[in-house]
Parts: C-alpha cells; structure tokens; sequence
C-alpha cells in the first residue's frame, strides 16, 4: 500500500486536492484512520517538496501560476542540458537499449492519449537522467517533474507536440549515442524551451487551469 506521503502527493497531482484547499490534519487523520503524527510527517515531507504551503490555518495545496511555469522550465532546462551531457559520456549499452526500447514506443503511441503519451516522455526522460549518473541531479529533475504535474493538462493535447517531441528525442538520443555531449545538452535544451512555449501558449488559451 502507497505511503501517506505518496497518496496525499498523487491526490494533488490528480486535481482531487486543488490548488489552494487546506488540509486539517484532523480531518485527516480521520480520514486514513491514522493519528496525526504520520499526518503532520507527510505533510511536512510535501511542504519540502513544494506541493503544500504554510498559511496560518496550517497547510495548503501551493497555488500555480505561469511565473512558476517560466521559473520550472527555467532550471529545468538547464539541469536536463547537464543530465544529457553526463548521459552522453557515461551512458552504458543497457542504457541505449532502454532509450532505444522507450522511443520504440513513442513511435508506436500516436494513438496514446496524452496522459499515456507524458508517462512515456517521463520514461525517456527518466533514463536520460539514470544513464547520467549523478543521484543529485536526478532528484532535482524528479522534484521539478513533480511541480509540472500539478498543471493538469499535458503538453501532449497539443495537435502536433507528439510527433514533434518524438524528433526532439530521436536527435537527442542520437547525440547521447554518439558520446557528443556539447550536442545532446543543446539538443536537450532546445527541447525543454520547446515544451516551455507550448504550455505557455497552453496558459494564453486557457487550457491550463491555474486556479
């Protein structure tokens, strides 16, 4: 069974706890059948996280906003660019069959919805980050990757963002291969300012729900 902690996470990140709901820590505890002291752990470990924030009446889910949409795509652009410059100088052969098997399959989803279309972009990404070798680095990405999910709409209802997104993985693996690292942390860049631009076009049109 999911610890406190990752079922209060998932609930967010689903959209049943909205941006801006307190949280009481009784009702809670009444809820999971559990005292308080795992509650206020868990809660604890999500205000680390970023997902609650503190307000005087105890915790809250953190509010989105496109400012924060910037300020994620911001680092996350730069630390992907690193990831792939590791991944391309310490990748193993396991690694590049992982990546190989993972586009495979994004090939072979164009008639994925978009929420299963992001669980493979999250793969891909994922064994970028392990091929990498560097624990930090990774943790900061699944951090930044857990902030994204709270906006509920994916890129991936974007006509087009597949298949282009698809290309964008294609010659950025093909730098990692080739051990090019100046090549796959432009490529992984580029890639990530991409998604930027579409989720802010996304926010203009008010597909991204920021309440």
């Amino acid at each position: 069974m999911p610890s406190l902690y990752h079922q209060l996470l998932e609930e967010v990140l689903q959209g049943d706890l909205r941006p801006g709901e307190v949280l009481v820590e009784s009702a809670l505890g009444k809820r999971f059948g559990v005292s308080r002291t795992p509650i206020r752990e868990a809660l604890r470990m999500l205000e680390q996280d970023g997902v609650l924030e503190r307000i005087n009446r105890g915790m809250r889910v953190r509010q989105t906003s496109a400012e924060e949409v910037l300020e994620i795509y911001g680092v996350r652009a730069i630390l992907e660019a690193a990831a792939a410059r590791d991944a391309a100088t310490r990748r193993t052969d396991y690694d590049l069959a992982t990546l190989d098997r993972i586009l495979r399959n994004m090939s072979e989803a164009k008639n994925a919805t978009p929420e299963e279309m992001a669980g493979i972009n999250r793969s891909f990404h994922r064994a970028i980050w392990q091929a990498a070798r560097n624990l930090t680095l990774a943790d900061l990405l699944e951090r930044l990757a857990v902030h994204l999910r709270r906006y509920p709409a994916t890129t991936y209802t974007r006509a087009g963002r597949w298949e282009e997104a698809l290309n964008e993985h294609q010659t950025l693996l093909e730098a990692i291969r080739k051990g090019d690292a100046d090549a796959a942390g432009d490529v992984a860049e580029k890639h990530m300012w991409a998604s930027r631009n579409v989720r802010l076009d996304m926010i203009r049109d008010g597909m991204t729900d920021l309440s």
